[in-house]
C-alpha cells in the first residue's frame, strides 16, 4: 500500500501563486503516473494534472493549462503542482493520487491510490 501526503495549500489572493507537494512512501513511486485532482464545494472530484512514471509526459485540464505545472522527483518520491495565476474559481480541495498505469491518465478510475487533501482558497 502507498501512502501519499499533501502539504503546501493555504490561502492567496487571486494572481498569486501556490506549490502544492505530494510526498509518497510505502510502495515503488517511480513505476507509476501520478496525478492532481480537486474537489470544490458542492461539486464533483475533478482531474487537474498529471504525469507519467518518468516524467515525460503530462497532462491538464483545459482550466489550468498554461497556469499549472506537474513535476516529479523520483528520487525524492515526490510530486509538485505549481500553480501561478491562481483564480477564485480554483479553490477546491486538492488530492493527490497514484495510477495503476506508468502514464499520465486523466481519468479518476485510473487512480488507485489517494491522499487525504490540502485545502486551496483563492480569494478575490
Amino acid at each position: 500500500q502507498v501512502q501519499l501526503v499533501e502539504s503546501g495549500g493555504g490561502l492567496v489572493q487571486a494572481g498569486g501563486s501556490l506549490r502544492l507537494s505530494c510526498a509518497a512512501s510505502g510502495r515503488t513511486f517511480d513505476n507509476a503516473g501520478m496525478g492532481w485532482f480537486r474537489q470544490a464545494p458542492g461539486k464533483e472530484r475533478e482531474f487537474v494534472a498529471s504525469i507519467s512514471w518518468n516524467g515525460e509526459s503530462t497532462e491538464y485540464a483545459d482550466a489550468v493549462k498554461g497556469r499549472f505545472t506537474v513535476s516529479r522527483d523520483n528520487v525524492k518520491n515526490r510530486v509538485d503542482l505549481q500553480m501561478n495565476s491562481l483564480e477564485p474559481e480554483d479553490t477546491a480541495i486538492y488530492y493527490c493520487a497514484r495510477s495503476i498505469s506508468m502514464y499520465a491518465a486523466t481519468h479518476g478510475s485510473a487512480f488507485g491510490s489517494w491522499g487525504q487533501g490540502t485545502q486551496v482558497t483563492v480569494s478575490s
